[in-house]
Order: C-alpha cells, then structure tokens, then sequence
C-alpha cells in the first residue's frame, strides 16, 4: 500500500469504508427505477458512496452516467455538461458519440472539441435557443438512447444544489422535472454539499422537485468502523497507532470523512514507527494552519452577534440559544435574534441542524478553531 489514506479525492476500494445498508439501498433504488435524492452535510461521503455503487452494478441492462454539476454557473453550462456527459458516459466509440448527437440533438447543431485524447476526451458546443425545443430534446437525451439501445440509465448529478445560482432557478428546476418525471427507463440520483439548499429543494411543498424520489438522510461513519480502518492501514505499511489514538483522531474530526482521512495521513507521515500524542497534537496543529486563511475569511464575513452565536456552538451550546444566562454570555442581545442568525449561519453552509433540532458546526475543525481563538 503506497498511501494508506486518501485526500482530496472520492474513496474507492481499499479506502472506501463498509456503509453496507446504505449501498444497499441505494443499489436497489438505482436498479429498480427508484429516483433517489441523498442528504448530509459536506464531507461525509455523499460522492464516494454513489460512486461504490455504480462500480458494483455491475450489469449491462444499465448504463451509468455521473454528472458533476458544481462548473456550471448557467442554464446553458448545465445543458451542455448534461449532453456531453450523458453522450460520452452511455457510448465507447467516436462514431457513436457523434451519430447520437446528430439523431437526437438535431434541432441544436451539435459541436465536437476534442481534447489530446480523442477516444476520451471531448466536449460538445451547440447554438442554443432557449425559446425552441432544444431544452427539451437535452433533458431527454437518457430516455431516447436507453429506448435505442433497450438498456436502463441511471444518472447522477453531484452537487446539484448549484442549479439554485442559476437565474431564474425555480422555472428551471420545473424544466427539468417536466421532462424527467414522464421517463420510464430512467433513474436519477441528485445530491449536493449543501444540506439546507437539498432539503429545500425536496422538502418543500412548493418546490418543483417536490416528492420527486426517495430520500436518504446520510450518516456519519461510525467510529467503531473507522479505529479498525486506521490501525490496520497503519500496521499495513509497518507503522502502529494505538486504538485510542485512533479513537481521538476520529473524535478530533467527529467522523467525518475526507477529515478523518486527512488527519490519519498527516499523523501517518509524520510517524516513524509508533504514533504518540505528541505527533497527533502536531498532525491537528498542521491541519488547523492549513485551513487557517479560509476560517480567518469566513469569520471576518461574520457579523459580531453572528460570531457570537458560532462561539456558543463551539462551546458546546447546541439548544437553548433564548436562555438568558446563553444570551448574556454571548451578548445575543435578544431572543429575537437567534432565528434569524440560525437562518444566515446555515445559508452561509457554516451549520447545520441535527434530527433533534440541536445545531452543529459543518467544519468540525472550524469549530475547534474557533475555540481556540
């Protein structure tokens, strides 16, 4: 094992961790025509998970397409990513990207740019008018070659709560439902790092998106399935780290993924053969530095009774925001503040609430951060 752990990047094989009931049901909603909508804070492995199981639907009555949402900042960016990814991810052959194009994008005049590898690499352009048919013909791209080729399409767009900065974004966010809800051969899978924006999206009644799928409400890794991940990763590459250490490496970051990995790493490279506190104070003290410029922006964006409130939080103050001994601690001022600043604090994606209503930092390392300073 080169790299025991992994950062930056969706975990697959040996770095993804169990999660067994959600591939299962995931797998099974994918498989069965079941839209499905997936829903947690950033970093808790959203990505990686839909990726697991469509590496393991390994079946050719389905054809897979994976759509990264979080580039396109217009309607126009949106249709063209969704025909290029749709085209490019259900053919394997230059002909057949191009022979699709033409039969079912005909009334948009579809262009080609192809990259330094041509049987990989290429984009479509089109002169796109938004007062014809084109928008339609796009969205129905999956349905048309999965009839074609007699074959099911599952799509999944990542980070598609970006269509929320689109202009207009509600009238397209009923676009997109109109054509979708009528496509019998296939399934969509949406989710994003932006928990209040999805939850909107599919929660409210008035919304297009209303109802429009299953929803699945992302766990947290359990810490009892990350210490066994850790030490065996670390006594696989001939170093040690205690269970405990393991166990606060985990605690430090509060499970969340891509941070639980990237903290086991620094502790990792940083040891010889045997971890020890000391080395998991300096593996935490490099990630805090590393993010420091990003938590000084963020709390310079805050207003003073905003930073108030994130320091209570950070203090373990999770219900109970009206209390007078919390508003007199914190300088709240009032009662009447606290719902307002909830809302501003969970728009700015710096929190979150739990099923129970308590309020959570997104970033746990902002928020020791914040404790800290």
């Amino acid at each position: 094992m080169d790299n025991p752990f992994i950062i930056g990047k969706a975990a697959e094989g040996q770095y993804f961790i169990n999660r067994l009931e959600d591939r299962k049901r995931l797998h099974a909603n994918l498989t069965h025509g079941i839209n499905t909508i997936i829903i947690s804070p950033r970093r808790w492995g959203k990505t990686s998970l839909v990726k697991k199981v469509l590496n393991e639907i390994d079946d050719e009555r389905f054809l897979t397409v994976f759509i990264d949402v979080f580039r396109c900042k217009s309607e126009y960016e949106f249709y063209r990513n969704f025909a290029t990814c749709v085209i490019k991810q259900t053919s394997t052959k230059i002909d057949e990207w191009i022979e699709t194009a033409k039969l079912f994008l005909s009334s948009i005049t579809p262009k080609f740019s192809f990259g330094t590898d041509p049987l990989n690499d290429f984009s479509l352009s089109f002169e796109w008018n938004e007062h014809n048919d084109s928008e339609e013909e796009i969205l129905s791209l999956p349905q048309k070659i999965a009839a074609k080729k007699g074959k099911r399409v599952i799509v999944c767009l990542d980070e598609f709560q970006q269509i929320a900065e689109f202009s207009s974004a509600v009238d397209f966010q009923k676009k997109l439902r109109s054509v979708w809800q009528h496509q019998q051969d296939v399934t969509y899978c949406m989710f994003g790092s932006k928990k209040h924006l999805m939850e909107n999206f599919f929660s409210n009644k008035s919304m297009p998106f209303f109802k429009f799928g299953d929803m699945m409400f992302l766990r947290k890794i359990d810490i009892n399935e990350w210490v066994p991940f850790i030490c065996r990763n670390f006594e696989n590459t001939g170093k040690t780290i205690s269970a405990e250490l393991a166990e606060r490496i985990c605690r430090v970051t509060s499970c969340q993924s891509s941070y639980v990995q990237q903290l086991a790493w620094i502790t990792w490279y940083k040891t010889e053969t045997t971890a020890t506190d000391k080395i998991v104070d300096m593996a935490v003290g490099d990630l805090l530095e590393q993010n420091k410029t990003f938590f000084q922006r963020e709390t310079e964006q805050l207003t003073e009774l905003q930073f108030n409130f994130m320091r209570a939080v950070a203090d373990g103050i999770s219900q109970g925001f009206s209390r007078k001994e919390v508003l007199r601690k914190y300088q709240l001022e009032s009662s009447a503040n606290i719902q307002a600043i909830k809302k501003a604090m969970m728009s700015k994606d710096l929190i979150y609430t739990d099923d129970d209503g308590s309020v959570q930092f997104n970033d746990p390392l902002f928020c020791l951060w914040v404790k800290r300073n």
